[in-house]
Formats: C-alpha cells, sequence, structure tokens
C-alpha cells in the first residue's frame, strides 16, 4: 500500500475546488494553514491499495509571493514536497493557465495537466491537441469537465501513475531568459550549487530566478541561512537590474515574465487550433453580459436577483424553521416536565435549549440562503457584481478588487466577515486594504442574519424580503460612505485601477452547489454547537448569580402565599423573575447601561445581548432567548422569542430598527478583530472596535428617534 501526498492547483475560478469536491465528495475537511489564516482543504481518497491525500491549494495566477495565497501554494510545494500536483486550467484560456504549470515546471514537481471546460472549448469550434501538448511539455495531459465530474477518475489515474514512476524525482524545467540574464543565472547556479546554498529544498538555478525576481521571502530566507552567500547573490541582482533598466528599460522580473510567455506561445502554437470566425461573432457570455453588467439594466438586474433569494429563504424556509421553533418548544416543555426545579433546569432550559436553539432554529432559512448563493457563485454572476460595484468603488476611494471582501463578508448576506477580511490580500494598495479591513465587517455576514431574520419576521411581517434588501443595502451604503470618510481623513491616497478577469457563464452542478450548501450550513451549525453553546452557558450564569437574597426570596413567597387567584400568582412570580435577573452580574450590567442605551430604545435585556454579541454575533438572539426566558413578561409559556420581543412593551417597532443598525455597524466579532490583527495591526484592529461602536451607538440613536417621529 502506497500513501500519496497530491496537491492540486490552479488559477481562480478554473474549475479547482469543483474538481476537488469531485473526487473528494464528502471525505474532506477545512482548517487553516499553520500560522496562517488561509483556508486550508483536504480530501482523503482510496484507489485500490492506495491512500491519497489531496491537497486543495490558494487559488493563484503565479508562485511569486506577492499575496498570502502565492505564499502559501509555493510553501506547500516546497516544504511539503508532494509526489505530484495537478494543475487545473481553463482550457477556453490555456496561454494564460500555463503561466502557473510553467513555474510549477521551473520548481521541478511532477505535473499533470488537467484540461478543464473542455465541452466550452468543443462549443466554441477550438480544437485542442491534448497529445502533442503532453509531447511537448512532458507532463500528463487529462481532458475534463469538472462540473460534470467528466475526466475525474482518469485525471486521478494519471496523477498516481505520475506520482509511482517519479518516485519523488523531481526535474526542473529550464527556460533560457535571453543574453542579459542567461551568463548571470549560470553564475548565480554555480554559487549556489557550490554553497549548498538552499539545495536541501529548490534547485539552485530556481533560487536564482527568484533572486532575479526580488522575491522578498526568498531573499529573507537567504539571509538566514547563509548571510555572505545572499549578499552576494544580491549584489549580482541588482548589477544587472541596473543594466537591463539602461538597455532595454525592464527590470529582470518582467524579462522573465516575457521569456515565459514566449515559451508557453511555442509550447502551444501547433497545439490550439481555432475556427475561422464571423468578425462579429458575439459569444454567449459577451450577449449575456451587454445586458447583465449593462450600465443601467445590471444594477436593476442585480437588486431584483438579491432581493429575489431573500424572497425565496422567506417564503420556502419558514415552514422547516417553524418546524424546528416547535421541536426546541417540546424540548423546552419535557425538561421542565422531567427536571425538578433548580439551577440544573434552568442551565438546560434557558441556558442551553433557548440559547442555541435560537441560533440553530434559524438553520433553513441560512441553507436556503447559502444554497442560492452558492449557486450564484458558480455560474460566474458573482464576478460580475463586482465589475459593476468597481464604478461606484471608485468614487469613495476603494479598489474595484473590494468588492470581493464585501461579498465574501456578507454582501450577499449569509457571508462571514473573518474570510472577508483576510480576502483584503488581494489588494496591493495598504491605504485601500486599511480601508477596506475596516468596513468589511459591515456586510450582512451569516452571525448577524438571524437577528435580522428575527426582527423583521416580529416586527414586519408580510415585508421581511423588503426588510432584509433594505438591510442589505443599508450595510452597503454605509460601508462605503465610512470609506470615503476614512480615505479623505486618516488614510489618504490616490485609488489604484482596477483589473479583473470575468469567468464565462457556466451552469452550476447540482452536486456542486449541494456541497458547499451544507459546508457553510455544517459550519454554521457547528459553531452553534460549539462556541455559540460555551458563550450561552457562561452568559446563563452571568444571568443567574448571584442569586436574590433570602429576605427577597422569602418576601415574593409570603406575597404568593396571600395571592387569591393562580394570575395574581403568575404576576408575582414574573416579577420576583425580571427582580432576579436584574440582581445578576448580567442584569447590573445590562441595567448600568440603560440610562444611555435608552436613547437608542434598548432595555437591559438587549444591553445584554449586544454585550455577548462582542464575542460572536450569534449570540445576540441565543442570549436574547435566555433573558426572556429567565425574566418572563407573562405568564404564557414556550413562546419563541420574536412572539415575547412583540409583547414586551419596552421593545418597540422603532427598538427594532434601532437594533438593526447598531448590530450591521457595532465592533466585530472577537475572531474576525484578531483576523483584522494579523492582517494590519492590534492598533488597526482596536480602532475599528471602537470607532465602529461608536458610530453604531450614534446611528442607533438617529435610527431610533427617526422611528419614533414618523412611524
Amino acid at each position: 500500500m502506497a500513501r500519496y501526498i497530491i496537491g492540486i492547483a490552479g488559477n481562480p475560478n478554473c474549475g479547482k475546488t469543483t474538481m476537488f469536491n469531485e473526487l473528494t465528495g464528502a471525505r474532506q475537511h477545512v482548517a487553516n494553514w499553520p500560522g496562517v489564516t488561509v483556508e486550508k482543504k483536504v480530501g482523503h481518497i482510496y484507489s485500490g491499495p492506495d491512500a491519497v491525500e489531496l491537497v486543495d491549494l490558494p487559488g493563484t495566477y503565479s508562485l511569486t509571493a506577492y499575496t498570502q495565497e502565492e505564499l502559501v501554494a509555493r510553501n506547500f510545494l516546497v516544504d511539503e514536497r508532494p509526489e505530484a500536483v495537478i494543475d487545473i486550467m481553463n482550457a477556453d484560456a490555456l496561454e494564460r493557465n500555463l503561466y502557473l504549470a510553467v513555474q510549477i515546471m521551473e520548481l521541478g514537481v511532477p505535473l499533470i495537466f488537467g484540461l478543464n471546460m473542455m465541452d466550452e472549448v468543443r462549443s466554441s469550434g477550438k480544437r485542442i491537441d491534448s497529445a502533442l501538448l503532453a509531447k511537448l511539455s512532458g507532463c500528463a495531459v487529462v481532458e475534463t469537465v469538472a462540473r460534470h465530474g467528466e475526466g475525474a477518475q482518469e485525471l486521478l489515474k494519471a496523477t498516481l501513475e505520475v506520482a509511482e514512476s517519479k518516485r519523488g524525482h523531481w526535474e526542473p524545467l529550464t527556460i533560457s531568459y535571453g543574453p542579459d540574464l542567461d551568463p548571470v543565472l549560470k553564475e548565480m547556479q554555480a554559487l549556489i550549487e557550490k554553497e549548498e546554498f538552499l539545495t536541501d529544498r529548490v534547485p539552485a538555478r530556481w533560487t536564482g530566478i527568484k533572486y532575479l525576481e526580488r522575491d522578498e521571502d526568498v531573499v529573507i530566507k537567504g539571509r538566514m541561512t547563509n548571510t555572505a552567500v545572499s549578499d552576494r547573490l544580491e549584489a549580482m541582482a541588482r548589477e544587472v537590474a541596473e543594466h537591463t533598466e539602461k538597455t532595454l528599460k525592464a527590470r529582470p522580473d518582467a524579462i522573465i515574465a516575457d521569456y515565459r510567455y514566449g515559451y508557453i506561445a511555442s509550447l502551444i502554437k501547433d497545439v490550439v487550433s481555432y475556427p475561422v470566425l464571423d468578425a462579429d461573432r458575439i459569444s454567449r457570455s459577451d450577449k449575456m453580459d451587454k445586458v447583465l453588467t449593462h450600465q443601467f439594466l445590471g444594477p436593476i438586474i442585480m437588486l431584483a436577483i438579491v432581493y429575489l433569494i431573500y424572497k425565496i429563504t422567506f417564503s420556502v424556509g419558514e415552514i422547516p424553521m417553524g418546524w424546528l421553533e416547535s421541536l426546541f418548544g417540546w424540548m423546552g416543555d419535557a425538561a421542565n416536565a422531567v427536571l425538578p426545579d433548580g439551577l440544573l433546569r434552568s442551565l438546560i432550559v434557558s441556558g442551553i435549549i433557548d440559547g442555541v436553539g435560537g441560533v440553530l432554529g434559524f438553520v433553513p432559512l441560512i441553507m436556503f440562503m447559502f444554497l442560492m448563493i452558492s449557486a450564484l457563485e458558480d455560474s460566474g454572476y458573482i464576478a460580475r457584481m463586482a465589475y459593476m460595484l468597481d464604478r461606484i468603488f471608485k468614487v469613495f476611494g476603494l479598489h474595484g478588487t473590494s468588492v470581493l471582501p464585501f461579498i465574501v463578508s456578507g454582501g450577499i448576506a449569509g457571508g462571514c466577515a473573518v474570510p472577508g477580511v483576510m480576502a483584503t490580500r488581494t489588494l496591493r494598495s495598504p491605504k485601500e486594504k486599511l480601508a477596506t479591513l475596516f468596513v468589511a465587517p459591515y456586510m450582512t455576514c451569516g452571525a448577524k442574519v438571524p437577528v435580522f431574520l428575527m426582527l423583521a419576521a416580529a416586527f414586519f411581517p408580510k415585508n421581511e424580503a423588503a426588510v432584509m434588501l433594505t438591510i442589505t443595502l443599508g450595510a452597503w451604503a454605509m460601508a462605503l460612505i465610512v470609506a470615503r470618510v476614512l480615505r479623505s481623513t486618516v488614510i489618504r491616497g490616490a485609488s489604484t485601477p482596477f483589473v479583473m478577469e470575468l469567468p464565462p457563464y457556466r451552469m452550476p452542478t447540482l452536486r456542486g452547489v449541494l456541497i458547499h450548501t451544507w459546508e457553510r450550513t455544517w459550519e454554521y451549525a457547528k459553531k452553534a454547537g460549539t462556541v455559540i453553546l460555551g458563550i450561552s452557558i457562561l452568559l446563563w450564569a452571568m444571568m443567574t448569580f448571584p442569586q436574590l437574597p433570602a429576605d427577597r426570596v422569602a418576601h415574593y413567597e409570603a406575597q404568593r402565599a396571600a395571592a387569591g387567584s393562580e394570575e395574581q400568582v403568575s404576576e408575582i412570580g414574573n416579577i420576583e423573575a425580571e427582580e432576579a435577573i436584574r440582581h445578576t452580574l448580567a442584569g447590573r450590567i445590562g441595567t448600568a447601561l440603560e440610562p444611555l442605551s435608552e436613547l437608542a430604545g434598548f432595555n437591559w435585556r438587549v444591553n445584554i445581548a449586544l454585550t455577548g454579541g462582542f464575542a460572536a454575533k450569534e449570540v445576540i438572539v441565543s442570549t436574547l432567548g435566555t433573558a426572556y426566558s429567565l425574566g418572563e413578561i407573562d405568564a404564557e409559556e414556550a413562546q419563541p422569542l420574536s412572539e415575547r420581543l412583540v409583547k414586551d412593551p419596552g421593545f418597540s417597532r422603532a427598538s427594532a430598527i434601532a437594533l438593526i443598525v447598531f448590530t450591521m455597524l457595532y465592533a466585530p466579532c472577537f475572531v474576525t478583530v484578531v483576523t483584522m490583527a494579523r492582517e494590519s495591526s492590534w492598533k488597526w484592529a482596536a480602532f475599528s472596535v471602537v470607532g465602529s461602536t461608536g458610530l453604531a451607538f450614534v446611528m442607533a440613536v438617529i435610527a431610533f428617534n427617526a422611528a419614533e417621529a414618523f412611524l
């Protein structure tokens, strides 16, 4: 039995992750690369006696470490030394996709070409001679259509054959870089081999190329390994750079890129043949783009699509959500019936069932939302949204690439601010990155969605979809306005130009959409069962202790004994429950904040929930559920939280609007803050927490008073 580590690489939008899902199915897990907040997907495949660990590398256009994704992909190849790498390519854009392949070949890693989207190549009339490409490149070539699973098993078989035949042996590709660079490269290679400088990790010539490209990561590692050799290599790179800038008006890294594309052009010259086309022939994607990205029609269609997502979510998800609410209500009633009155029953019913159940009750809505967003992503439409919104972003001092962190963070409700913040790595300008980091968490992430869904359903019945669309647009508007203020004050600077590749439209596959939906829904549910459970129990303890003094308990017992009816007994119980929770640590915090928070229409229960929301926004719903469960305001039992809020005389529709505004804008959750600190600095992360919370309170006060005046 052989065990192989195989990497799967490729450009963004090439179908790499679709192929990874096709090969691994449910046999995969997600984590982060060691020491780096970039998602790592690992799948396990068994082919006969062979066991394969398939690692999905971050989508990247090259191995030059300008971004975190490029660095992660390259470090995997260098440090893990996989037995082979599958390079999934968009065969319809073969020349551009081969650039990454050539860099992997220069490193020497055994490589397999997966020519994906061959159905689109064939429909366009183009022809690719795979056998000739394999002969000229020296790499195995397999034609695939990942979204239909076509060629997946052939690709796996070819990969295992390459891995077995190479047995860890690397054969670096050598490309001539012209008369100006080849001599110095030869000199560098001789020096590196003589001094055994990094040769235990990478080929000597590859190291020389990286010094010519001014690859900061390699240079730093070189200095740490042997300062004297690194200094000589840096001096040689500077000398040849000065020469090429004087004679060719180009730096070595630009020359290297040109020669690589020259090598690729010679490689595919006879491999790709094009049909004779009419001059005015327009592809299907181009025809669709004329409508979907039209200057006026495009934004209208985009808003209609987002509204439709919310409409379907509420219409379809309402039924299973009712089932879950009934299930958790039944569980609460059952626990009340079985467990004796006391702290254990309070913990189980109020801390766990009402707390976690309040979050899990929204799983059906979240699932349907993720389902439709996954279909949009797989279709290629999300990239069009970024393209259209770039025109607006320029006005607010942001880069078009900032659209992607916004969308990932929840620009279409249901994202997550953590990967959204991580996505700012694609921004080359540090100032645009800081502005995007600050405002991306304003989007309607999956953690905020339950809060918005609950308030929309409770206070705006029959208009939930319109309210959710308004919240989404409000988040975008606030993010852009705050970004403009930041770019005009603390982080001034010019915007950089936007360039983005628009992938062709594709029909999403049911398998791919279901896998993506399951991954996101499971992460949401898992978070409710772990992080939210822990925080709910902690907050239950804060809302339970210290308990009322014995004299106050005796006072209420005496009142109940003197009561003349069941209604009076129930009312006394409610009054005691409210005093009890106000007496606790959380109650004291909420009550202490009430003189200030009532300006925004928030009572002490809401204050407790918002305080817990600093840890995770989902906690807002679970904490409100616990707070209203422990401090009942009437005698009815097993009421959904939304009904309790509506019946609370201290919480109005204006309060709901203010709570929506505050939740949208105030400090990101703790995990997002840590991620922001890693991507920028703790100082900037702290500024985000304080600045966003201050802005949120001011806007909530304005929203509350405006709603009070006009509603």
